[in-house]
């Protein structure tokens, strides 16, 4: 009888116990989904009332401010859509993403630009255009430079689109949109990016860029290939094959060229 008592109050201290900690759980869940959230909300209303007070006076500006635009409404969607810290970390880079055009138009009208911005990994390693730059690619012409002008008023906050690294800079086109709509990139941006940034300092190589990486990737991932290489080559007495480092066959998209 007393071990039955005994295994009678083991197990309502269990059950207790499990029920206690699931909502442990669920509640601090529920805080950092909170949290996040607010975080997002405060961003999304700091870019609206800049989308609300500022009005571009030049072509640079005006688009700066209407991208500023598009990324404040697309904020606000996400925002009532949000059930997870994921989403709402989205809603949060949306906005800053908005606050970063925001800045841009401020810079090309001549104000200050305000308070620093949360930075970004992507962004950095992306790199930004350091000099001007004038290419023909398949019979259209662009141009790219690190300053608004009437002939680049588009402007990127730099990042990756649809896999690949844009570089921050102003540019003639938005170059980077059908990717952006489409999720992929169309079969000549290799060759419009390799005319574009060759040679410009902090930026991916052509063949880098394809294979999704970053400025300095490509030769860090050769170093591990040669290495792999020198490794399986001094295996000890015995031929342990050693490792092909190979090289890296990003292949190319197909679909789209560009058309703007």
């Amino acid at each position: 009888m007393g071990t039955a008592i005994f295994l009678i109050v083991l197990l309502v201290v269990v059950v207790g116990g499990g029920i206690y900690f699931a909502k442990s759980q669920a509640a601090a869940k529920k805080r950092q989904l909170d949290d996040a959230k607010a975080d997002a909300r405060r961003l999304v209303e700091r870019l609206g009332g800049q989308v609300m007070n500022i009005t571009g006076t030049d072509t640079a500006s005006q688009q700066a401010m209407a991208d500023a635009s598009e990324r404040f409404t697309a904020a606000g969607s996400q925002m009532e859509q949000a059930q997870t810290v994921e989403q709402a970390r989205l809603v949060r880079e949306t906005a800053i993403e908005g606050l970063y055009y925001v800045r841009a138009a401020r810079l090309a009208m001549g104000m200050d630009p305000g308070p620093e911005l949360p930075g970004s990994e992507e962004r950095d390693r992306a790199g930004k255009v350091t000099e001007y730059r004038s290419v023909d690619v398949e019979g259209q012409h662009f141009e790219a430079s690190p300053d608004p002008s009437q002939r680049t008023p588009h402007y990127y906050p730099g990042g990756r689109v649809a896999g690949r690294p844009v570089p921050q800079g102003w540019y003639s086109e938005p170059w980077w949109k059908p990717a952006l709509v489409a999720g992929a990139w169309g079969l000549g941006s290799m060759l419009l990016f390799s005319a574009m940034f060759s040679g410009m300092a902090g930026i991916a190589s052509a063949s880098a860029w394809e294979s999704g990486y970053d400025a300095g990737q490509e030769d860090a991932a050769a170093d591990m290939g040669d290495a792999g290489g020198d490794m399986g080559g001094d295996a000890g007495g015995f031929d342990g094959g050693g490792f092909d480092g190979g090289g890296f066959d990003g292949g190319g998209f197909d679909g789209g060229g560009f058309d703007f």
